[in-house]
């Protein structure tokens, strides 16, 4: 069965990985019982905002997730996170926790580097001034390619004469080594074709295995680069020097540590804010709008009035967000996911047996990757149940072979049974 998306969070000490990962895993506002942490305390949850299709149909109003909650047609959908610890400098060379960061790593779809932007800690996370921050970056890579490239280049030997020996392809020969990494047939093919290769493998010199081991790098761990601490006066220069040497979509801009204040002060009735919005609205503000009560939220002490302030000037007004929303969507972009939702009734579009009883929609979506088929996400959601039939919106059947994207084939109803 197609396993769901998994999300590693990359990161040296102090860059922000650990609020980063709390502010993308908090539950605390969504509905439903989906567990906070799995088995494994390195594993979270996180949520993606995602366009529902009740915006689609018009009913919003009767969209009731049984896990992440659905806002005017916004819906937060539970997403698996992985935090990876332990990168270090020599990471590949077994330094620090350099052996379990990248056996973790290899089983990420997706990987997003929290990066100090500030450039306030060094290359081991310990305070400094004028550290640049771009060193991390590519630090990152080249802990992964040493990593890759070490464990095929000794070996490459006995690699070839196999190669040769069973008359194997490339692509299977590759797959053969690059297996523990977690890759598949499909991203190796991929990796090939993006190089146009023309010599055969046994002909392959060390720069041209250079070269496959940094396109397989690009496509089995694509990774977002999330520049924490904006907030940071320094953070400006380092942006700026980042931003033209990496590629500006894969870069996103956030401030781990104000998302988490705003949503305690939101918890705590001290501000409305709505997570990922770059408004934030205190009792005066309510008042001033023509309140008298102030939407009934607390009253604020002087230091916490003018942090938020603060925060509204160099966050929110300044980046229209936190960011910290972006970071997660920005790597299911990347990963190209597209959200499914499964009903029994693809004309109600609701879930229950008795429908009289409840008239909730779409009460479940998954998350599956680019170029599914409607079989694909049969096993996903089915397992080995049998098939008879699928459909889709409007009560209209679906092919198996159909590619499922947003707006198309992505509300289905599967029936169980033989053909």
């Amino acid at each position: 069965m197609p396993r769901d998306p998994l999300i590693g969070l990359v990161g040296k000490p102090s860059a922000g990985k650990s609020s980063t990962l709390n502010s993308l895993t908090d539950a605390s506002s969504k509905v439903g019982n989906f567990p906070f942490t799995t088995i494994d305390p390195q594993r979270a949850i996180g949520y993606l905002q995602i366009d529902c299709a009740c915006a689609r149909y018009n009913v919003s109003e009767r969209c009731k997730p049984n896990y992440g909650s659905c806002v005017n047609g916004k819906r937060s959908v539970p997403i698996e996170l992985l935090d990876v610890a332990g990168l270090v400098p020599g990471a590949h060379e077994g330094k620090g926790l350099g052996n379990k960061f990248l056996d973790d790593l290899r089983h990420a779809d997706a990987l997003i580097h929290v990066v100090d932007a500030s450039g306030t800690t060094d290359a081991e996370g310990k305070v400094t001034r004028g550290y640049d921050p771009s060193v991390d970056i590519a630090w990152l890579r080249s802990e992964i390619v040493a990593w890759i490239k070490g464990n095929l280049w000794e070996k490459w030997g006995s690699i070839k004469r196999r190669h040769i020996a069973v008359k194997a392809t490339a692509v299977e020969t590759l797959q053969a080594q690059f297996s523990g990494y977690g890759s598949t047939a499909a991203v190796v093919a991929r990796t090939l074709d993006k190089l146009g290769l023309k010599e055969p493998l046994e002909e392959w010199s060390e720069e041209t295995v250079d070269r496959v081991v940094n396109a397989f790098t690009d496509e089995k761990f694509p990774t977002v680069i999330a520049l924490n601490k904006i907030d940071h006066p320094d953070a400006d220069k380092n942006i700026a020097k980042i931003a033209k040497m990496q590629d500006p979509n894969s870069i996103v801009l956030c401030s781990a540590i104000s998302e988490i204040f705003l949503r305690k002060m939101a918890k705590q009735g001290y501000i409305k804010y709505t997570e990922g919005s770059e408004f934030v609205d205190t009792r005066e503000d309510l008042i001033a709008d023509g309140d008298p009560d102030g939407g009934g939220l607390k009253e604020l002490d002087e230091k916490n009035r003018n942090r938020i302030e603060n925060l509204k000037d160099m966050v929110l007004y300044r980046f229209g967000s936190t960011g910290v929303n972006q970071v997660l969507s920005k790597a299911a972009e990347i990963l190209g996911l597209v959200p499914v939702f499964p009903v029994r009734n693809t004309t109600t579009f609701t879930s229950g047996a008795n429908e009289s009883a409840n008239k909730a929609v779409f009460r479940d979506c998954v998350l599956v990757k680019k170029n599914s088929t409607v079989a694909d996400v049969a096993r996903k959601i089915m397992g080995d149940a049998p098939i008879a039939y699928v459909e889709g919106a409007g009560g209209i059947r679906v092919a198996e072979d159909q590619i499922v994207t947003v707006g198309k084939n992505d509300i289905l109803s599967f029936r169980v049974g033989r053909a």
